[in-house]
């Protein structure tokens, strides 16, 4: 598959490591003095390394390359970690496989219960900071669609919610109207450079997504977020209700 991953130029490379320990997923290595590449499918192409690389030898190419794979990354860790532990005649026994990735890429799912699914009646004075206040209502993280795993656990069952990034800064009740009971991910297509129809296929295809709505901007660019969706929809093969919802740039909803 052709994809984005890391090339390293070993002519500017003084081999100092600092990409090495920037990389979470263990994908460089330094040999033979400088740094390398251990393995395509180790790079997931975020580019954690490039601002650590005080020479520039490190750039984000897209070539044919094998898929990432964080199972692989994941037990690559943990066979490097036995081996310290050994080493230092330690047990890995009863341990958490340490998180592969970013730390910021690791996933959590939020309980946000309400009244009506059971939850206890709130306080009066909890009701009243919470009118003031209103809790948030995101679901689970990540929420990029650059970041969230296609086969996350929180896709079962969801009411998929794909939003531009700005809509939730332009209308003020984002949350209210549209989080509330949906799994929620954004992205914008005008900085992203990838397309998400691909990742918004696989979502949509291999959970059993029960609705989609979309929620764009009115500019131009924003189109291409709901052409993704609307793509992904028709690639999935399934039969899925969506709706698009329009926000203007004073933040009111223009269309739905």
């Amino acid at each position: 598959m052709k994809r984005k991953i890391v090339e390293i130029d070993a002519a500017k490379c003084n081999g100092c490591g600092l990409c090495a320990n920037a990389c979470h997923e263990g994908a460089i290595a330094i040999v033979d003095g400088k740094a390398q590449l251990v393995k395509d499918d180790y790079c997931d192409g975020m580019g954690d390394c490039l601002p650590e690389c005080p020479t520039g030898a490190i750039r984000i190419v897209e070539r044919e390359a094998a898929a990432y794979d964080e199972a692989a990354v994941r037990e690559r860790k943990m066979a490097k970690m036995q081996e310290q532990m050994k080493a230092g005649g330690m047990s890995l026994a009863g341990r958490t496989p340490p998180p592969s990735g970013c730390p910021g890429k690791a996933m959590r799912q939020f309980n946000r219960a309400t009244p009506a699914t059971g939850a206890p009646q709130p306080s009066a004075a909890d009701a009243d900071a919470q009118e003031r206040v209103p809790p948030s209502q995101l679901a689970q993280w990540p929420c990029q669609i650059r970041l969230v795993p296609a086969t996350a656990p929180f896709f079962k069952g969801a009411k998929l919610l794909v939003a531009a990034d700005c809509t939730a800064y332009a209308y003020a009740a984002f949350h209210r109207d549209f989080m509330r009971g949906k799994v929620t991910i954004v992205g914008c297509p005008k900085l992203d450079p990838v397309d998400y129809s691909e990742k918004l296929t696989e979502i949509i295809r291999e959970n059993d997504i029960k609705s989609v709505t979309i929620v764009r901007m009115e500019v131009p660019c924003c189109g291409g977020l709901e052409l993704a969706a609307k793509k992904a929809l028709q690639a999935s093969g399934k039969f899925i209700p969506w709706q698009v919802v329009t926000i203007s740039l004073d933040g009111r909803i223009i269309d739905s």
